[in-house]
């Protein structure tokens, strides 16, 4: 069969482990015996981030901003046993930190929903998508490790040569840790923006969360600018399309949605989202059915699996053992950035072949083929544990 064409690359983004096997079988099982594929490859895997200096991070963020459309393979975030293991020089940071940073913008996750695979929360009956500020907090942090007494300081010096600023962080009597985070007024904004507009478009209730009665300067800082966009750009636009802004603190947040019946989206600051959002996709049935993108608001797509590189899968299929690894929010990974790829490029033929290779993993799984994650918690009878590559075969077999 004539594949069907590709005009603008994609900026793939390979990864570790077992998600980077997974990768390989995605691409040769799924994607490039229908499609033409053009992409500019990025090897983000943690030995060539080490070998490049993780240079090679930085310029697969810059080729995204160049091409627009970006695919990620899940990457190792490097801690010491990380670090003894594979022989760093450094403990390099997070991938997904550096490329957010240099793309801004929001993650937007949400569950993919199978029959079969019921919440953990009863209540729950519509998906939540999850918001998530992509810039600064801890994930950018600087971090200190206290070697005894001392005084710890926040310093504003002006660049204007006025007068500085300090706050003493704590004064030390004995050893301990201190850290410096940060945000800007511009990227929340950018946050706020994302949200309201992603809210309209798909209709849905918009909540917002933080922690201001603790954090009166920081946290305050992130509701009052969403305070003063919603009233300055998006009340009356709200109240046209039927739909709801509501603020309230993280902890009431955390009750209300368990509470709740779903089909809303719920924006976190970065650590926050970057928690609740893999809660929500267990709750929904596996942190591998979740989906993933970074959204730019100069108009970049970074589409992503939500989940880590299965480690321990990783070294079964080393061992030469069967593994039954859940390949789904890689899949939709792909699909995503095709089908953005598409849109942005006109190509038809491309969007429609994203939303069948989605709708042929959904409908294997909704047949009783699944991995083992599935098979331990669907409500389905007659069910059939698939192996890593059975499952993608599977979904092949369908295509």
């Amino acid at each position: 069969m004539t594949k069907i064409a590709m005009t603008t690359p994609l900026v793939e983004m390979d990864g570790d482990e077992m998600t980077r096997v997974i990768w390989q079988m995605i691409k040769d099982e799924l994607i490039t015996p229908y499609v033409d594929l053009k992409t500019e490859y990025y090897d983000l895997g943690l030995e060539h981030r080490e070998a490049t200096g993780d240079q090679v991070t930085i310029d697969s963020a810059e080729a995204t901003k160049r091409l627009g459309v970006a695919v990620k393979c899940a990457t190792i975030t490097p801690n010491a046993a990380r670090v003894e293991e594979y022989n760093l020089s450094q403990m390099w940071k997070s991938p997904n930190g550096t490329i957010r940073a240099l793309l801004d913008g929001t993650v937007f996750r949400a569950p993919i929903v199978v029959k079969g695979i019921e919440p953990y929360v009863r209540t729950w009956q519509k998906p939540i998508t999850i918001a998530r500020h992509a810039y600064g907090d801890i994930y950018k942090n600087t971090e200190l490790r206290i070697p005894g007494p001392g005084k710890v300081e926040l310093v504003y010096t002006p660049a204007d040569g006025g007068d500085e600023l300090r706050a003493t962080v704590h004064d030390f009597d004995g050893a301990g840790i201190a850290q410096g985070i940060h945000n800007l007024d511009a990227s929340i904004e950018s946050f706020a923006r994302a949200s309201f507009e992603y809210a309209l478009a798909t209709g849905q209730d918009l909540w917002f969360a933080s922690k201001d009665t603790i954090s009166k300067t920081y946290d305050h800082r992130f509701k009052d600018i969403f305070q003063e966009i919603f009233d300055a750009d998006y009340r009356e636009r709200f109240d046209a399309a039927g739909i709801e802004y509501f603020y309230t603190l993280i902890d009431d947040a955390v009750a209300r949605v368990i509470r709740s019946e779903g089909g809303f989206i719920w924006a976190c600051k970065n650590y926050d989202g970057d928690v609740m959002s893999d809660m929500l996709s267990t709750a929904f049935g596996s942190l591998a059915m979740m989906t993933s993108v970074l959204v730019s608001p100069k108009g970049y797509y970074e589409y992503e699996a939500a989940h880590g590189t299965v480690q321990r899968h990783y070294y079964k299929h080393l061992a030469g053992e069967k593994t039954s690894t859940n390949s789904v929010a890689t899949i939709f990974a792909w699909t995503g950035a095709l089908r953005k790829r598409g849109e942005l490029d006109g190509l038809d033929d491309l969007v429609a072949f994203a939303d069948r290779l989605e709708k042929a993993t959904v409908d294997t799984i909704e047949a009783g083929e699944m991995t083992g994650d599935l098979a331990a918690i669907t409500t389905l009878t007659d069910v059939k544990r698939l192996d890593t590559l059975e499952f993608i075969k599977a979904i092949a077999s369908r295509m």
